[in-house]
């Protein structure tokens, strides 16, 4: 009725199904679960909890609607079924049964024979059956072996000898009883290996989600994160894998991850296995072997999902045996792990571009308001110069008239500066500066440089060093140029008149190094760190009265970095500073 309704389908194995159903509900994203009253009420008074008291108990945050079924009404009378377990038992219990029974009978005819009290051959046999209980499986052999341990002490040990008689009548009531205690004995040690192994199980379920909790934080792909989970499986149920990720809302190509080097067959090349991951991804239920959906496939293909969406397709090889219900529980905890690892990963990958995005809108924005603020002063200065020669330009003497030109020519010049390095670090952070790399000599790159630095170096003393030895260099010589250039003119702007500024350029450690010394009042430690980002223009106020955008710095170290160097700062002793950087140096090939 449910599935003609249009609800999803999927069962549950195991001991433990309030921990399953609220596993399940949090990998799917559920909030309600419809129950029906029977598993409302406990059976007894000395019952348990009911299935509903466990599921409130283990996810609280589940909505549990109740309704009346048929086996609330019918079922009350029938009881509780005493065994879980199939009352066949193997021939191997059958034979361990018999062997220790024989072993227990053998010994006690060597106690008979010793003379030694009834009671301590009524104990040997209650031990025979406390490790009949312990080396099988079930109740039923440690039942039987109970039964048979009181007709063997009755056959054998109570005269008259070999029948089933007794000449004492208490002994009945030493049958009864020793019958009633073994049958206890055996209940209870095997409700204790019971529970030691659901203990063992709970452990080992503890370790292997902690170990694939730790392995997916340290992952650092989706890729990886589905190798991982793909392992964890593997060594849960040693069996061979394939995982087909999602890619582009559909899946992508698949992995396949062998035990022992080897795939069996290699049954996932079959296209029933593929149309079954398609199913499976579309759908998001299980499907192939074990499923109604394509039962011929050999494998067993689960989502990876959560409320969000499916990530992927994990098929398991079922050629050779199924799940049991505890591989069954552990396999949808990883598989919950897995999905949640991408899911976070994708959502925080999101949040890196939403904040990469907000912080380029914050640099544009930061960028319009300084241009817009500081083209103001030189475009008035230019248009008021203009409207003054055009006005008076006949009234004005030639001294005048050249001031006025001189200062149009500063304010354009300074403009295009301003534009050139807008333009060449628009196109290196875009990744279009396309560098046309040829063999330069340094101190000629910087000789031509110092023909392009800022008019008002005539009011500065600069000098330049060079070694003996030829430096040489790969590099775009428009570019170095415009690096020394950027840091003359910083050097001009942020320094008093009359300061010294010295270029040198060595050979160090297979590099090429350029310094750009002054002897100003230097950078404050404070703004050290802070020279080389973008729009920063610390306190100082350059020599023309023009604010600095504060994109030579960031623009010198961005072509530097395409070229394989480093640009850096440091204080200037006694006072200043020295900008440098390194480029590596090129060989000198001589043809004779």
């Amino acid at each position: 009725m449910a599935e003609q309704a249009g609800a999803d389908i999927s069962t549950i194995y195991g001991d433990d199904i309030p921990q399953q159903i609220a596993e399940f509900a949090r990998i799917s994203g559920i909030t309600k679960i419809v129950l029906g009253r029977s598993s409302v009420h406990r059976r007894h008074f000395w019952s348990g909890p009911s299935l509903t008291e466990k599921l409130t108990l283990t996810a609280p945050n589940l909505d549990i609607y109740i309704i009346p079924d048929a086996s609330a009404e019918n079922g009350y009378g029938s009881g509780r079924k005493l065994f879980t377990r199939p009352l066949l038992p193997s021939v191997r219990d059958l034979l361990i049964t018999a062997g220790i029974l024989s072993c227990i009978t053998l010994i006690g005819f060597f106690f008979l024979q010793l003379d030694f009290a009834r009671y301590n051959i009524i104990m040997l046999y209650m031990l025979g059956v406390l490790f009949t209980a312990l080396c099988t499986s079930g109740y039923t052999c440690g039942v039987l072996g109970s039964v048979a341990s009181v007709a063997l002490y009755n056959f054998f040990m109570t005269e008259p000898y070999l029948t089933f008689h007794a000449y004492d009548p208490g002994y009945q009531v030493t049958f009864a009883l020793m019958l009633t205690s073994a049958i206890i004995t055996c209940a209870l040690t095997t409700r204790l290996k019971d529970h030691a192994k659901m203990s063992a199980q709970a452990a080992f379920r503890t370790k292997i989600l902690f170990d694939t909790n730790q392995l997916l934080q340290r992952a650092k792909s989706e890729e990886e994160i589905l190798s991982q989970t793909a392992s964890q499986l593997m060594k849960l149920l040693n069996r061979s894998l394939i995982v087909y990720p999602e890619q582009n809302g559909d899946l992508g190509s698949e992995q396949v991850f062998e035990i022992d080097g080897e795939v069996p067959c290699n049954i996932f090349s079959a296209p029933e296995e593929r149309d079954a991951a398609n199913w499976t991804f579309a759908n998001k239920k299980r499907s192939g072997a074990g499923t109604d959906s394509y039962p011929d496939a050999k494998g067993l293909y689960l989502a990876l999902r959560t409320g969000g969406g499916v990530f992927g397709v994990i098929g398991i090889d079922l050629s050779e045996k199924p799940l049991d219900a505890f591989e069954n529980s552990v396999l949808l905890s990883i598989l919950g792990e897995g999905a949640l690892a991408i899911e976070n990963r994708r959502n925080a990958l999101e949040k890196e571009q939403a904040a990469l995005q907000a912080r380029n809108e914050e640099l544009r924005a930061n960028l319009l308001r300084t241009i817009s603020h500081d083209l103001r002063t030189p475009l008035t200065s230019i248009s008021g110069n203009a409207s003054n020669l055009l006005s008076n330009g006949e009234t004005l003497d030639t001294e005048t008239r050249n001031k006025i030109c001189t200062d149009i020519f500063d304010d354009a010049q300074w403009l295009i500066g301003l534009v050139e390095n807008l333009l060449s670090i628009t196109r290196i952070e875009d990744g279009r500066m396309n560098l046309q790399i040829s063999p330069q000599l340094m101190d000629e790159m910087i000789e031509e440089a110092l023909h392009h630095v800022n008019r008002k170096s005539c009011e500065h003393t600069i000098t330049t060093q060079y070694g003996d030895e030829i430096l040489l260099v790969n590099v775009d010589a428009r570019l170095i140029m415009q690096v020394v250039v950027n840091l003359v003119d910083n050097a001009i702007k942020y320094t008093p008149v009359g300061s010294v500024i010295q270029i040198s350029a060595y050979r160090k450690d297979h590099q090429v190094v350029v310094e750009v010394a002054d002897n100003g009042p230097g950078i404050p430690d404070r703004a050290k760190a802070q020279v080389f980002e973008m729009f920063y223009t610390g306190q100082s106020r350059i020599a023309d009265s023009h604010r600095s955008l504060g994109l030579g710095l960031p623009l010198c170290r961005a072509i530097l970095t395409a070229h394989g160097g480093t640009l850096t700062l440091r204080d200037n002793i006694p006072n200043g500073s020295v900008f440098s950087f390194a480029l590596p140096q090129s060989e000198v090939n001589i043809h004779e």
